[in-house]
């Protein structure tokens, strides 16, 4: 079967997280090195030296603009980065937008909102800037699954793990962000609900209706809407509810009933995605 050609028309999801974020790297760069050309060398390189939030504001610009094993592939439409390149990019991202707001806000508190209004006016609003580039890399390198849900597909996302069931070997693949967790027969996995309204039982729908088979063109997640419980609640003390995702295996010595994983139901697409979970999972 042909491929179809990956073209700047038909870039590869996750292309425009990559994309962004070096942009964001090069408008901070820019900023920097502008900063950096108001002094003379010499007292630019001693400064550099001389600073530890310099040092890591360069290794922070160079692991954004430049991204050592950055990749967009299909298969992983949310993590175009390798795992270890998120979690420097959140820390430093985290760190920067700390310094920032403590800088700006100490000049704030010791100049005053007048004097603070004059700065963001002279700096070309960078006061204001600065604080929301880094928390929009802090955002974009949030804990995210590896795709959306698809039922049709067979497909789960729930909260930062992501599962995949294969319907002709009947295994089930998880993964934790870009972690694999492990691969399991899909028998002896269930859902429980661990608190809150969505605990309540849910009505298995026939596979022809809500699900499709198994690479059907038609297939959708539409109709999993019908067999879903009412709107998604907070419980008691604000929680959210949370689902576990237990693995049962008899086969299995010392490893009976044990949690794959545990996630809260932050969003409406999480309660939805593991009721889908659940309905499949007892179709099989």
């Amino acid at each position: 079967m042909a491929r179809t050609k990956e073209t700047r028309a038909n870039a590869a999801p996750g292309a425009g997280t990559i994309f962004t974020l070096r942009a964001i790297g090069l408008v901070l760069a820019a900023r920097w090195f502008f900063s950096m050309s108001q002094m003379n060398l010499t007292s630019a390189l001693t400064a550099m030296a001389s600073s530890p939030w310099a040092c890591i504001n360069l290794v922070f610009l160079f692991l954004l603009i430049f991204q050592p094993g950055a990749r967009a592939v299909a298969e992983r439409p949310f993590h175009p980065l390798p795992q270890w390149l998120r979690q420097a990019l959140r820390l430093f991202a985290f760190l920067g937008l700390l310094f920032a707001l403590w800088s700006v806000g100490a000049f704030v508190a010791s100049a005053g909102w007048r004097r603070a209004m004059q700065a963001v006016a002279a700096t070309n609003g960078w006061l204001v800037a600065a604080p929301v580039l880094y928390a929009a890399v802090l955002w974009i390198c949030r804990p995210r699954p590896l795709w959306r849900t698809n039922v049709a597909a067979r497909r789960f996302a729930i909260g930062r793990y992501a599962v995949s069931l294969d319907a002709l070997t009947r295994t089930v693949v998880v993964w934790a962000e870009r972690r694999k967790v492990g691969q399991y027969d899909a028998r002896e996995l269930s859902v429980r609900w661990a608190n809150g309204p969505a605990a309540r039982p849910t009505p298995t729908p026939t596979p022809a209706v809500a699900f499709g088979a198994a690479g059907e063109p038609g297939a959708s997640a539409a109709p999993i809407a019908s067999v879903a419980a009412p709107a998604l609640t907070r419980g008691a003390f604000g929680m959210r509810p949370k689902v576990e995702l237990l693995w049962d295996s008899p086969a299995a010595a010392g490893h009976n009933r044990q949690t794959v994983f545990r996630a809260a139901l932050m969003t409406e697409g999480d309660r939805v995605a593991a009721r889908a979970l659940d309905a499949t999972l007892r179709q099989v």
